[in-house]
């Protein structure tokens, strides 16, 4: 099957190139600008264009499949062509739908906790051998990529994203995969670009439960009070399964599980995280991993690649990154600091950098989100905010949305970067809380004032 990428460069796409690549399809792509890993991921399988931008003439009657990625604009040139030619144009998610359509599809969905959750389960399944295909959004230890396709895998593990599907497509990704096992970790608003009242943000959730195939099943946190609430009114006929945050404690910074053979210490911590542990527990339980095994393989789980990933460590200091951005995550992230060394000073830093945390409307959401750190640290970018065609936001503003006086607000990289090499890391926890790298901050740095 010969298989061309618009937009080859994206994380979702170039791991789905990959994985088409490693099942045997021809591939080819395109893309104006590729960045790391990408980049070389890419190149190390042959797949990197000769060169970036687009180019009409790639596309040819031969081609069995586009796969159209949301980098690409309505007005790509190779899209234009694709349609004048009349070829099946996939976005991501209907690409993966084809690919699953004869697999129980397990899905996970959430406005946070989807990455943790969906890795979970995958790091189960994989310390016991049971072979499944599966799309998750970051790197985990043991796995080359993050899509694998086959043919003979009974189970595919999605991790269900409420963004758009394509340029050409803006139902969201987790509509389109019509689960068999679907999980809901929480519902916090996000992507008001595209869902500009939490009404409708929340609807979206709502028409993915529907989705459901008849008879399917839902795993739902019970604790998130919007979950919970459509969970109970959906008149899909589905079974479904609640759950909850399960008992633990802290001893010395080491979080101690509580089950049923007792106390067992894992890697993770946090109330969210542990949330997220029992949700992954039940879609292991459906998918034929009995309990004791569960706890046996989450024992080793260390996270998933930038979600309170450890970077630096030392006898009395420690640092994280975590990709939080959004309130909700931002307030869980915090509090799962401070609840793991809350004899040690926090210092939680957040990176305002995507298009809701810079919109000044949108602000007040994060009202509280830093209070548990002892030190608090924004950093945003002006020049972000003239690109992304915002409204300016003034450092009043922050301060004010944040709803907490003594709040240290950056614009300048080089300035921000400056208080971290010349702060007294003692007895502290850092978190480092963004989607962005605040302006070019080089993490591996971090080691060295450890």
């Amino acid at each position: 099957m010969r298989v061309h990428f618009i937009a080859i460069g994206g994380s979702a796409m170039h791991n789905l190139a990959i994985a088409l690549h490693q099942k045997g399809y021809q591939v080819t792509g395109s893309d104006d600008t590729i960045f790391e890993p990408s980049k070389s991921r890419l190149d190390r399988h042959g797949l990197l264009p000769n060169e970036f931008g687009w180019f009409p003439e790639k596309i040819t009657k031969d081609l069995d499949a586009i796969i159209l990625g949301m980098h690409a604009k309505e007005d790509n040139a190779e899209l234009l062509r694709a349609q004048e030619l009349q070829l099946t144009i996939y976005s991501y998610p209907e690409f993966l739908y084809e690919q699953s359509k004869n697999k129980t599809r397990v899905v996970i969905g959430g406005s946070h906790g989807k990455t943790t959750i969906t890795s979970m389960i995958l790091h189960v399944l994989h310390y016991h051998e049971k072979e499944v295909d599966y799309m998750v959004g970051a790197q985990l230890e043991g796995f080359d990529t993050m899509v694998h396709l086959t043919e003979e895998n009974d189970f595919i593990v999605l991790e269900g994203d409420e963004y758009l599907s394509s340029p050409i497509d803006r139902r969201p990704k987790f509509h389109l995969y019509q689960p068999n096992i679907a999980l809901v970790s929480g519902i916090a608003w996000d992507h008001i670009n595209v869902f500009p009242t939490f009404d409708n943000y929340v609807d979206q959730f709502r028409i993915f439960m529907n989705s459901i195939v008849n008879g399917g099943a839902l795993v739902y946190n019970e604790e998130d009070e919007e979950v919970k609430r459509l969970a109970e009114t959906t008149e899909n006929p589905i079974r479904k399964f609640p759950y909850s945050t399960p008992g633990y404690s802290v001893e010395d910074g080491e979080t101690l599980l509580f089950t049923p053979e007792g106390e067992m210490p894992i890697e993770v911590f946090g109330a969210h995280n542990l949330s997220n542990l029992a949700g992954a527990k039940w879609i292991c339980q459906h998918m034929g991993i009995d309990e004791d095994d569960f706890y046996e393989a989450i024992a080793s789980f260390k996270g998933a690649s930038k979600r309170l990933e450890k970077i630096a460590e030392n006898s009395t200091s420690v640092a994280y990154k975590d990709f939080a951005h959004s309130p909700s995550k931002v307030s869980a992230t915090t509090k799962a600091v401070k609840d793991q060394y809350h004899n040690r000073t926090v210092i939680a830093c957040l990176e305002l950098h995507t298009y809701s945390s810079l919109n000044a409307e949108f602000l007040k959401e994060y009202k509280g989100a830093l209070d548990a750190a002892d030190e608090a640290v924004v950093f945003y970018s002006p020049k972000a905010v003239k690109i992304k065609q915002l409204e300016e936001v003034s450092a009043d503003q922050i301060e004010e949305a944040f709803s907490r006086e003594d709040l240290i607000i950056y614009t300048n990289p080089e300035e921000f970067q400056h208080y971290l090499k010349n702060k007294d890391f003692s007895n502290t926890a850092l978190v480092l809380m963004s989607s962005g790298n605040y302006g070019g901050l080089n993490f591996d740095e971090i080691k060295e004032w450890f």
